[in-house]
């Protein structure tokens, strides 16, 4: 039995090695790409969470089919900030028991959240994300700088960067013109409709909103705004996975590069009404 020992201990690492599976080997095992997105994000995921619609839901859909995988929407409401999101839905799951996805999309590509976040990789920049000024233009013939709006009223969304910059802006200036909406896309459809003058939200929300609404060219323009804490170029966005996860975060990166190259990138924008800006 003294001799039987060691050889038994010489064979575990060797049994082990063959029975371990790594993260990609077990999302391909499964046939299935789970995929977290936000609820009611629109024009990104939002409607019923058994027939979302949106541009993050095309895109995982595309995902999944390029690597051969079935999708599996993980739909979730939006926490306090990105860094709780990222723990329910990339690295740990939510304490109700649901999560964590295999990718979690609509991720800015930031360093200091990065930082913040050392449990996640952030890969596959798939778009760029900026802030823009809806403008009517049969009430507001042109807009050089913020204070052009002064007797006009702007609607924003609640809780955003875009409404804290338009209502800090010049010591509270225009604060009084500010009517706050629930989501970027009420906030430009309120121009639309005639609630409101300009609209400071989303490239992607204000493009959605005037597709969904049907518009005529040339009323309503887009431009940028120049406020304070705003990034003139916007921010990229991309998709978190675990950072253990190193073999899917590749295998990601090749899927966006096929639909990108392919042209389907393009056209799934395009189907939302959105431009497709190198992020």
């Amino acid at each position: 039995m003294g001799l039987l020992l060691p050889l038994f201990l010489g064979v575990v690492p060797l049994v082990h090695a063959q029975t371990e599976v790594t993260d990609l080997a077990r999302v391909r095992a499964s046939g299935v790409l789970k995929v977290a997105v936000y609820k009611d994000n629109a024009p990104f995921a939002g409607g019923p969470v058994t027939d979302m619609q949106g541009l993050d839901v095309a895109v995982a859909g595309a995902l999944a089919r390029a690597m051969h995988l079935q999708l599996s929407l993980l739909p979730f409401d939006a926490d306090e900030n990105m860094d709780d999101d990222l723990r329910n839905m990339v690295w740990k799951g939510h304490y109700l028991g649901y999560g964590p996805a295999d990718v979690m999309l609509q991720v800015p590509v930031d360093k200091n959240l990065m930082n913040n976040n050392p449990q996640v990789l952030v890969v596959g920049p798939y778009m760029r994300q900026s802030f823009v000024l809806l403008r009517d233009t049969e009430k507001l013939a042109q807009v050089q700088r913020p204070e052009d709006l002064k007797d006009s009223v702007i609607a924003a969304e609640r809780g955003t960067g875009a409404a804290s910059a338009v209502m800090g802006y010049g010591g509270g200036l225009l604060r009084n013109q500010v009517r706050i909406f629930n989501t970027g896309m009420e906030a430009g459809e309120a121009v639309l409709n005639g609630q409101a003058t300009a609209a400071y939200l989303t490239r992607a929300q204000a493009e959605a909103a005037m597709l969904v609404a049907g518009v005529k060219p040339g009323r309503y323009e887009l431009e940028t705004l120049a406020l304070n804490g705003i990034p003139n170029n916007g921010w990229p966005v991309g998709m978190a996975v675990k950072k253990t996860n190193k073999e899917l975060a590749l295998a990601l990166d090749a899927a966006l590069k096929t639909i990108r190259e392919s042209g389907e990138l393009l056209r799934l924008f395009q189907q939302q009404g959105m431009t497709l800006t190198a992020p």
